[in-house]
Parts: structure tokens; C-alpha cells; sequence
């Protein structure tokens, strides 16, 4: 349907007095007539405005009629607007040929018929409020289609998510039930031998000297499954942004001497050994159970896939900032990995080959450190090791641990 638009007129003629008695005959609602008394007038104007129906004088000193169709045909802007050429000079064949040749759409003959003038030009405003109509329709139905590819798109992308989100939960709920499958069939293989031997009298394998390693194994295998089920928490709470950290002042020196004793079995076991190279004191403002937990995750995973080598820890200040490096000699990580193994569930090939786990580890530490206003990054050459460098702040910025509070 047509919109609601105003149709501009140029009449051109050499002659005020033509102009304006063609105005008259021409001009109604929604119309605007603009005048020139001459061809470089009306080039003028035409460059300003978009016009639906040109009039012209063919007979105009200078520049004629003609001439100035055949330059409106000849110019992108113009060459689409309708020209009407006004005559006296008679309806010879010849001059009508030259008219339409230039471009004319129909000829009015002097002296004028404002009945036909006014219906001949009413045809021809009623094409340029249809033409705009269908224009604007044009643009809308394109933009609407834009919008539905749009839409399309992100809802193709939703789907993508929600594939991706479906198939990490599954492949979550397997991980877990194999990992902590294995600590508890441990246990219950370990109770149902304790059981075995009391049932057979057999006390002996209860006797003082090797208690102290069936006590150990029962409390390695649980502090597995309650590492799997603190890993789990805190992703939860990652997701849901409430992973808290409280900055208090620490010691960042005495804290990871402390991890680095705390990990002494669990590198003899791996046939490994750490060593820190430490100041005596290095001192900041951290959540100290967190810092501890990025610690003990990067010198974990070290002793895990460092092929029973050494691991060596080393802290520094320098520049107002705190810096943990740790390095193994194991299986590293391939260039195309060491960036997704940061995600949650993430892990290689060549990680599930040497040693269970979720893909969680490295996922908390990059977050906690994130909430320190810190940063980590890995340097690693497959087969020659892995170095992770964590630098942290001196003093954990105070609204980023507001706004991780619960």
C-alpha cells in the first residue's frame, strides 16, 4: 500500500509566466513544485532533491529540453525520474522521435489542457508513492529477514551450547563415577580382606608395625574422593560466580613450603621429589586456603605427568607482584592444547593415558588466580616437560574479592 510521502515536482520553463500557470494546474496535498527558469536551475535542484516527475521545456535558450533529458539519463540519481516535455512547436513525428529518444515518458502541447495535465501528472505521483511504498516494504522484509538469519544463527548457536552443555554433563557423570569408583572399590577390596583374615583368626595382618601403612592407604584413598568432591563444589560455585575468597595477610614462602611437605608421600610414591627454591619470607594479601589450592593443584599435576622426575618450584618478588613458577620434565603439552586444558573438563590425550581425573584442577586454579588479579600461562614442549608461571598481585584487589563473596 502507499506510505504516507511527499512527491516533489520540477517544472522548468524560460518563462515565469509558464511556470507559473503550470504550478497552478500541478500543485495539490502532498505535492512540492519546484520552479527553474533554466537547464543549469534544474541541475541545481536535482541534485538536492529526489524528484517523481520532471516537467521540461523543450524550447529554453542555452541548454534545450532535450539536452537536459539526455543528462538526467545519463546520471545514476536521475536517470529513473519520469520527464514529461511541454511544446509548441507542433506534433511533427520527428520532434516526437527526438523526445522519446531523449527520454520523455509522454508530451504536453501548449496551450495546456489542465485536465489532462492534472490527470497526467496525478498517473505519475501515484507511481512514485507506490514505488516508495514497495521500497520501503523492500526494506522492511529485508531487515526482517536479517533479523530471523539472525535469530536463526544464535538459535543454531543455543543449540550448539546446549549439545555441548548435554555432553559435558554426561561425560562429567561418567568421569565422576570412574573416579571415584576407584578409591571406593579400593576400600571395599581392603575391608572385604580385613574381613577375610578376622574371619580366619588371622590377626597378624593387624598387628602394630603395619597398621601405620593400612591406615595410610584408607586415608589416601579418601582424601582422593574428597579432593573429586571439593573439585566438583567449587566449580559449582564457579559457576554460579560465589566462589568466595577472604584476602587476609599471608606468607607466601611459609605456605608453599608447607604444600611442598604436605605433597612428601605422594612424590615418593611417583618415585619423584620437589624442590623450592624460595625467599625466606614472601609476603601479601591472598586468600590463603585458595593460594594453597593453586599450590598444591600445579605441584599435583606436576608429580602426576612429571614421569616419577624432579618437579622444582620457585617464588620471587619483583615489581609489586608475586611470582610461582612450576616446572616438570614429563609427557608436556602440545601447542594446540595448552589453551583448552585451562577449561573445565578439559584434558589430552596423553594426560587420561598417565593419571585419572576430572579436568578440573587447572580450571579452579585459572579462576582463583583470575580472582586474585592475577594471571597463569604454561610454557610446554611435548616429551620435554611443562613450566606453569602464576603471577599474583601483592594485595588482592578489594572489589574483586567483595564481588566474589557468597
Amino acid at each position: 500500500m502507499p506510505i504516507d510521502v511527499e512527491s516533489k515536482l520540477l517544472i522548468v520553463d524560460d518563462l515565469p509566466e509558464n511556470l507559473l500557470a503550470l504550478e497552478a494546474l500541478i500543485r495539490g496535498p502532498g505535492r512540492a513544485v519546484h520552479r527553474a527558469t533554466s537547464a543549469e536551475e534544474a541541475l541545481a535542484l536535482l541534485l538536492d532533491h529526489e524528484f517523481a516527475l520532471a516537467i521540461l521545456d523543450v524550447q529554453m535558450p542555452g541548454m534545450n529540453g532535450f539536452e537536459l533529458a539526455e543528462l538526467m539519463r545519463g546520471t545514476e540519481r536521475t536517470r529513473h525520474i519520469p520527464i514529461i516535455f511541454v511544446s509548441a512547436a507542433g506534433r511533427e513525428l520527428n520532434y516526437a522521435f527526438q523526445g522519446y529518444e531523449s527520454g520523455a515518458v509522454d508530451f504536453l502541447h501548449k496551450p495546456l489542457d489542465p485536465h489532462v495535465v492534472a490527470s497526467k501528472v496525478s498517473v505519475f505521483v501515484d507511481l512514485h508513492r507506490h514505488r516508495k511504498a514497495l521500497r520501503h516494504e523492500r526494506d522492511a522484509l529485508a531487515a526482517a529477514n536479517q533479523k530471523q538469519e539472525e535469530l536463526v544463527c544464535r538459535l543454531r548457536h543455543t543449540q550448539r551450547e546446549l549439545e555441548h552443555a548435554v555432553r559435558m554433563r554426561d561425560d562429567f557423570m561418567s568421569m565422576v563415577s570412574h573416579e571415584l569408583r576407584t578409591p571406593l572399590n579400593t576400600l571395599y577390596l581392603e575391608t572385604q580382606l580385613r574381613q577375610l583374615h578376622v574371619a580366619k583368626g588371622n590377626l597378624e595382618s593387624f598387628a602394630a608395625d603395619r597398621l601405620p601403612a593400612m591406615i595410610e592407604r584408607d586415608q589416601r584413598q579418601i582424601r582422593n574422593m574428597v579432593r573429586l568432591i571439593d573439585d566438583m563444589l567449587d566449580v559449582t560455585r564457579l559457576r554460579r560466580d560465589a566462589l568466595s575468597i577472604r584476602p587476609k595477610p599471608v606468607d607466601l614462602a611459609a605456605l608453599a613450603r608447607a604444600v611442598v611437605e604436605g605433597l612428601r608421600q605422594q612424590a615418593d610414591a611417583a618415585g619423584s621429589s620437589i624442590a623450592l627454591e624460595a625467599p625466606h619470607a614472601l609476603h601479601g594479601v591472598w586468600d590463603e586456603f585458595r593460594i594453597e589450592q593453586v599450590l598444591t593443584n600445579l605441584l599435583t599435576n606436576a608429580l602426576r605427568y612429571g614421569s616419577g622426575k624432579p618437579v622444582h618450584m620457585v617464588l620471587r618478588e619483583a615489581e609489586g607482584m608475586a611470582h610461582i613458577a612450576v616446572r616438570d620434565q614429563g609427557i608436556g603439552i602440545a601447542p594446540e592444547d595448552q589453551a583448552r586444558i585451562f577449561e573445565q573438563f578439559e584434558r589430552t590425550d596423553d594426560s587420561r593415558k598417565h593419571a585419572p581425573g576430572l579436568g578440573l584442577g587447572l580450571y579452579i586454579t585459572r579462576r582463583i588466580v583470575g580472582l586474585h588479579g592475577g594471571r597463569i600461562e604454561v610454557e610446554s614442549t611435548p616429551g620435554e616437560g611443562a613450566l606453569f608461571r602464576v603471577v599474583l598481585p601483592l594485595h588482592a584487589d578489594a572489589r574483586v574479592a567483595e564481588t566474589a563473596q557468597p
